[in-house]
């Protein structure tokens, strides 16, 4: 008797605490120590870590194409077992070229291990169900910060941040690698269902090439990655910019801090009520939502209730977000070659996760303030969520 698909979602959920926990959360709090030790400017440590961003980005195409081809077994076993190795070499680092090399090679490891490449992998093994499935696995990886914030602080207090950094390699070698090898070695099981009932899914699929091409893609892509770039954009900076409206440090990181439930919030309710709307129909509440927040924040000064408002719509908006960018691809183009396709929305995506908050902080230095960093975010989000419109209009 098959196993029930669902045994994936298990796995995946334990999968992405730990993989993004190590790989992608617990620079925050390595950050000090390693600036401390080795007197790299804190500039020069971030950037490394933006750099991942955009190498993720930039193999987000090749590593969906392998787990369409291959199937995520061997993707995501090798990833971990990579992910294992670059954090040993952390551990060991000396010199601030090999960091960055370091972060290179990260940066090639979030590509085959963290969301995007479980999407392929849920998409690929529950076809048509596979909504609610990823919905799941999100709210499971929305606790990575929680877990491994204070866990990899505890870490650094006790043994120091090396050691710390070698025991999240073990983890991902002793844990998230041999979790991996029980995914399904068939990257299409539904393919194969699908051909006994004389169906043949993907064979009058149009070209990758044809459908990156599109009108209707382009658009998406836009409308995706405008949308990472505001959120991503603010979230590095919104404690600073609850200083300078007035807020108390210890208020300020309060507020901040309300951001992950309400984007586990925002998931739980697209896990309730989701089935019974279309992805886009979620996407499109995700898409309005940002800039509907950011206007809330232009005008909410110091009042409390307006920034929970604010801080309430931002993280939903987010959290639902991740779910429809991994769903959206597939009920607007097809299941045939999602991994190649969500890749293609992904690199976009990562690069402006990385560029965001340096873009905000150019605009910041430029006019002396945040209220101009919020007028061109609101415009920004705009442009996403008009985008998103005109795509699904096409």
């Amino acid at each position: 008797m098959q196993r029930s698909p669902w045994n994936i979602i298990w796995v995946l959920s334990i999968t992405q605490i730990i993989s993004w926990g190590s790989v992608f959360y617990a620079i925050s709090v390595l950050i000090t120590p390693i600036e401390h030790e080795l007197q790299w400017t804190r500039n020069a440590i971030v950037g490394a870590f933006s750099l991942s961003m955009v190498v993720s980005g930039a193999v987000a195409v090749p590593a969906g194409i392998l787990i369409d081809r291959l199937g995520g077994r061997l993707v995501m076993s090798v990833g971990s077992v990579a992910a294992a190795g670059m954090l040993a070499l952390m551990s060991q680092v000396q010199s601030l070229p090999a960091f960055y090399a370091i972060w290179l090679g990260l940066g090639v490891v979030m590509a085959a291990v963290l969301y995007d490449a479980a999407f392929t992998v849920i998409t690929a093994q529950f076809g048509t169900s596979a909504r609610k499935a990823i919905t799941t696995l999100t709210l499971a990886g929305g606790f990575a910060s929680t877990v491994f914030w204070p866990l990899t602080q505890s870490l650094v207090a006790s043994l120091g941040w090396r050691s710390a950094v070698g025991i999240l390699a073990l983890f991902n070698l002793l844990i998230c690698a041999p979790l991996h090898l029980l995914l399904p070695k068939s990257p299409r099981n539904y393919a194969r269902e699908h051909a006994i009932q004389g169906e043949t899914p993907g064979a009058d699929a149009p070209a990758l090439r044809q459908i990156v091409r599109s009108r209707r893609f382009l658009l998406l892509a836009v409308a995706f990655t405008c949308n990472m770039l505001a959120f991503s954009a603010l979230s590095i900076h919104l404690i600073p910019l609850l200083n300078e409206r007035g807020f108390s440090a210890a208020d300020a990181v309060w507020l901040a801090a309300v951001v992950g439930p309400m984007q586990v919030a925002g998931r739980v309710v697209e896990y309730m009520v989701g089935g019974r709307f279309r992805s886009a129909q979620v996407a499109a509440v995700a898409f309005i939502l940002l800039p509907v927040a950011l206007v809330i924040l232009r005008f909410a000064g110091l009042s409390w209730s307006l920034v929970v408002l604010f801080v309430a719509l931002y993280g939903a908006s987010n959290g639902i977000m991740t779910i429809a960018r991994g769903t959206l691809p597939a009920e607007v183009f097809g299941r045939a070659r999602y991994g190649a396709l969500n890749g293609a929305f992904a690199a976009p995506v990562l690069a402006s996760r990385s560029l965001g908050p340096l873009v905000a902080a150019l605009i910041w230095s430029a006019a002396g303030g945040y209220q101009l960093v919020i007028v061109v975010l609101i415009a920004i989000a705009a442009i996403a969520a008009v985008s998103f419109y005109i795509a699904m209009k096409t």
